[in-house]
């Protein structure tokens, strides 16, 4: 039988709690039926602390907000020109656990990079996609029951001086890149298309544009007004 196809979802720039909040209701009341998708979303400056992240590694935030989330990992940045991709998918659909879609995601990502004369790779010790020792993505994912929820952030275009506030992965020193600094001067919404479409391929499944916010966001952003 033929994979469903993976939903796709453009959101724009939407602030994080209410895309969290999304995520979270999504995966709530999901049933086996319930199609996999991928949401790509841009958000305002934010930094967001994991659920073991360590507090001391944010050195500078600023005036930037600060959000103790559900996910894995240390603290993250996330603000325009970098891609965030949440990935809320059945992993039972394409028998992987976490650590297959962590590898998966970070596969996804250097081989996107590499259409870009981008030359990345893992690491053992850290998760996320690296160049020249520089982080250029970051991964942090919660599953529940087989269900993922979060996902990637990849440097586009961001201000990279925000990630100098904070200890990449809780490495102090550990310094973050992007496409632009690497001298790729690239459109984020061409980066995601194909870097959605990669996944989708990892994952072995075709993929389906859809031209709406997901039905979960909606509602989150209903009660907001």
């Amino acid at each position: 039988m033929d994979a469903p196809p993976l939903r796709c979802h453009r959101l724009g720039l939407q602030p994080y709690v209410p895309v969290w909040r999304a995520m979270q209701l999504q995966l709530r009341e999901r049933s086996p039926q319930t199609p996999d998708a991928l949401w790509q979303v841009e958000h305002p400056p934010v930094f967001t602390l994991g659920r073991n992240a360590r507090p001391a590694h944010l050195r500078r935030p600023g005036a930037i907000p600060v959000i103790q989330v559900d996910r894995g990992g240390q603290v993250t940045f996330h603000g325009p020109g970098q891609i965030v991709l949440y990935t809320l998918l059945d992993l039972r659909r394409y028998r992987l656990g976490v650590r297959g879609l962590v590898e998966l995601l970070q596969q996804g990502v250097i081989d996107t990079l590499a259409e870009f004369a981008i030359r990345a790779s893992a690491r053992s010790d850290a998760p996320g996609v690296y160049v020249d020792g520089a982080k250029i993505a970051a991964l942090g994912l919660r599953v529940r029951n087989g269900l993922s929820m979060h996902g990637l952030a990849l440097n586009v275009c961001p201000r990279l001086a925000e990630f100098e506030r904070m200890d990449p992965c809780g490495y102090p020193g550990l310094v973050s890149t992007s496409m632009r600094r690497l001298g790729v001067r690239a459109d984020p919404e061409g980066v995601a298309a194909r870097l959605e479409a990669r996944l989708a391929e990892l994952l072995g499944c075709p993929t389906k544009a859809e031209h709406v916010l997901p039905e979960p966001l909606v509602r989150v952003l209903a009660r907001r007004g």
